[in-house]
């Protein structure tokens, strides 16, 4: 159409299409200008307009994030708080299908309809300061050392000796099936709340790909809890998939760390992270936080249903801060073993039960930011494939604490041996383990439901170690984004 009128199209990016659609109707006023051209547009958008001879900025949003600064005597736009932290810690959300027009003093937010609304004015709690690299290399690093604190923060208020409280506006005695839903780091994290909430209560649970969720027509029904994980809030694939689970009656829950984002104002009820600012694209503090919060939410619900809860288990949570601190410290050892690996062409991660998807993370990460291929398997279903990938070059992760599947995971081990592979383990045991394994990452003995959080530090470590020496841009992988805002 825009070419047939003249319009000369000079790339293939669909922005560009916009901005010829805006010029399409500009007759003096931008604003209006803008509202016709995105009554033609489809899919997700964030978008600032600004026309030479007029001085204001048109700001939209429909799927992807964007935020207004209200400044002393100026206004900003932005897809991210932190990028206008320096200059004000006021900010508005725009929701989607909004459109704000700013000038240097003033701001009117309408719908698509023209309609002026009324926005909240939120303000932000944490400045620029708690983003800053504080002294180490990388982000990413300085974020895994974060951890203890940002286990503190989440349960901070949240669990004492006598249980758990949570400000969650629904039924627990209703809830007959709980779904999850969410992508990459938070889908892991899922699984293993999964194994929480069904262990903890007794009540089903399924885990579904949030990219997945919504084209497969999922069978959802009113005394369904459906949770989305999203660090940042933001994520299109999740924030579809509540959308989808709301319009079929079910109750929505989000585990969120970014306050204020589009997940955490559409659920019904909802948890906060409190991990603060997460500035590497890899996430760890976020994935160590949000399986806090996914055990706090099973023990929330066995504690609504008139169950009495494990104090001891209580006290171990109370306790996960230190534990955490001082795995992290012991693990500072990893920085040498990574040189070691750094050449390897491949990685092959193993666990059984609650650390299956630890296993499935730790490749993650090692992908992510290595660019190592790495698969992550359950360790029994080795020899159902994978095994024939083992030689003298293959390093094989394996997690095992000393728990119920300790034998069968030193079987695996001893599979691994007689085909010369190389063996990291991360165990809390001693002796056996040492006798088979290449490298060992001694990490504190936990009880099941908090062995994850333990388990994944030392692959975080490892990761960050194997990807640093190999000269890697490491809070920056290629091709990644902190925030997958589109489908």
């Amino acid at each position: 159409m825009l070419e047939k009128e003249g319009h000369k199209i000079e790339t293939q990016v669909d922005s560009e299409i916009l901005a010829h659609l805006i010029e399409k109707f500009y007759e003096g006023d931008l604003e209006e200008a803008v509202m016709k051209a995105l009554s033609y547009t489809e899919g997700t958008f964030g978008i600032a307009v600004m026309h030479k001879d007029e001085e204001r900025i048109v700001a939209a949003r429909r799927g992807s994030p964007l935020v207004i600064g209200i400044g002393d005597g100026e206004l900003f736009v932005a897809s991210d708080v932190s990028a206008i932290l320096n200059h004000t810690k006021k900010v508005i959300y725009l929701n989607d299908n909004e459109i704000a027009t700013i000038n240097n003093t003033h701001c009117v937010i309408k719908n698509l309809g023209g309609e002026i609304l009324t926005k909240k004015v939120d303000e932000i709690q944490w400045t620029i300061d708690t983003i800053e690299k504080g002294g180490f290399k990388h982000f990413m690093l300085k974020e895994i050392f974060e951890q203890p604190k940002a286990i503190a923060n989440t349960l901070r208020g949240r669990i004492s000796d006598s249980g758990v409280k949570l400000s969650l506006n629904f039924n627990v005695k209703d809830v007959k099936r709980i779904v999850i839903t969410s992508c990459g780091t938070s889908w892991h994290s899922a699984l293993i709340g999964k194994h929480f909430i069904e262990k903890l209560t007794r009540i089903p649970v399924e885990v579904d790909y949030a990219s997945e969720f919504r084209y497969r027509h999922p069978i959802i029904s009113k005394g369904d809890l459906v949770v989305a994980i999203s660090q940042s809030g933001e994520t299109a694939d999740t924030l579809a998939a509540i959308r989808e689970a709301k319009l079929q009656g079910a109750t929505t829950l989000g585990i969120v760390n970014v306050v204020g984002s589009t997940i955490a104002r559409e659920v019904d009820c909802g948890i906060y992270l409190h991990a603060g600012p997460e500035m590497g694209v890899a996430s760890t503090k976020a994935f160590t936080c949000q399986l806090v919060a996914l055990l706090l939410l099973a023990l929330h619900i066995k504690q609504g249903r008139g169950e009495i809860l494990d104090k001891d288990l209580l006290a171990d949570i109370q306790n996960l801060p230190q534990l955490v601190e001082k795995t992290l410290n012991d693990g500072k050892t990893i920085f040498d073993v990574a040189e070691e690996f750094k050449d390897s062409k491949d990685f092959l991660y193993l666990g059984r039960g609650i650390n299956f998807p630890v296993a499935l993370e730790g490749a993650l990460k090692l992908k992510e930011i290595s660019y190592i291929h790495a698969e992550g398997y359950p360790a029994a279903e080795m020899k159902h494939g994978p095994i024939a990938l083992v030689d003298s070059s293959l390093p094989v992760v394996f997690i095992a604490p000393h728990d119920a599947m300790y034998e069968k995971i030193i079987s695996n081990m001893q599979e691994i041996k007689a085909r010369k592979g190389k063996i990291i383990a991360i165990s809390d045991k001693g002796d056996e383990i040492k006798n088979l394994a290449d490298v060992v990452f001694q990490v504190p003995s936990v009880r099941e439901e908090l062995s994850p959080i333990i388990n994944i530090l030392p692959l975080q470590l490892l990761s960050y170690y194997v990807a640093d020496a190999k000269g890697l841009d490491v809070d920056k992988p290629r091709n990644l984004a902190k925030s997958v805002t589109v489908e």
